[in-house]
């Protein structure tokens, strides 16, 4: 698979291909047979509906559903709408394609997702919308790319929004139970956090369980990444001569236990609203 690419563009979109005529003034007869055409399993290279979700052009998206166009239709690299209206933060249009029947973990050819793509673009708004209904937050291939690497390898925006929306899809990501040490190849999300520098997404990765051994497709552990003399190198050499405490180790083995798929429901059990709090870590 590829690995590496440089922008969330990149990742998901299929470009140089003219999208298919809209149908408004098809008979009604072809445009039946249009529906069929679009449906599920098939593809077209950059349809309408792919368009209007990358621009978030939201009546037009409307539109084209109501004349047959399936939620679900792909290009031939398996894009969606649904990853085009994240890599492009849409909120409203990813609510609309939702509620079509989109398939929140439908997966490109590269295996990108489109909470992946929400994490390129570092839409907080699109990732509720998926996590809310139903995306995975974690990978069975390493050799697909993970949300949460993506998330912290572009967590060191240009400015201090962009900083802090990366930051916060991580967050987001591990409280979910995204897997901590699940990466892309042989990158983990802690190395891509140090190569950024990125103190605050290093901290947050540490305190989920991040394995500090790991090593990239280089044979490189994290902290061998690490800007001399940057906060990301503290850490790493502060961490690695203090042993988590048995209260950590705690908390990450409750959370193993009761597993990603029902993290979420931790604020249901009779616990003391501390203690909920801090298996969250919110």
């Amino acid at each position: 698979m590829p690995q590496g690419r440089s922008g969330a563009a990149e990742v998901s979109r299929k470009r140089g291909a003219e999208p298919a005529a809209l149908p408004q003034q098809v008979p009604e007869r072809k445009r039946a047979c249009w529906g069929i055409l679009t449906s599920q399993g098939s593809w077209a290279d950059r349809s309408p509906l792919h368009e209007a979700a990358s621009q978030g052009r939201l009546l037009v998206l409307h539109t084209l559903l109501a004349q047959g166009y399936h939620a679900n239709i792909v290009t031939i690299n398996q894009v969606t709408p649904l990853h085009e209206a994240c890599l492009s933060g849409h909120v409203a249009c990813v609510k609309v394609l939702i509620s079509a029947g989109a398939n929140v973990n439908a997966a490109t050819i590269d295996g990108v997702t489109p909470l992946y793509n929400c994490c390129a673009s570092g839409s907080l708004g699109c990732m509720e919308l998926l996590l809310q209904n139903g995306a995975h937050t974690h990978t069975a291939h390493t050799h697909f790319p993970s949300a949460l690497h993506e998330a912290c390898k572009r967590g060191h925006g240009q400015c201090l929004d962009c900083l802090n929306r990366h930051a916060a899809c991580s967050k987001i990501l591990l409280h979910r139970g995204a897997s901590v040490n699940i990466g892309s190849g042989g990158d983990s999300p802690l190395h891509a956090a140090v190569r950024q520098d990125s103190a605050d997404l290093v901290s947050v990765l540490l305190d989920y369980g991040a394995d500090v051994n790991l090593r990239d497709s280089n044979n490189l552990r994290p902290i061998e990444l690490a800007l001399p003399g940057g906060k990301s190198q503290q850490l790493l050499l502060a961490f690695e001569v203090s042993p988590r405490t048995l209260c950590q180790l705690c908390r990450l083995q409750i959370r193993n236990l009761i597993g990603r798929s029902r993290l979420k429901q931790l604020a249901l059990l009779p616990l003391p609203p501390l203690l909920t709090h801090y298996l969250e870590h919110s």
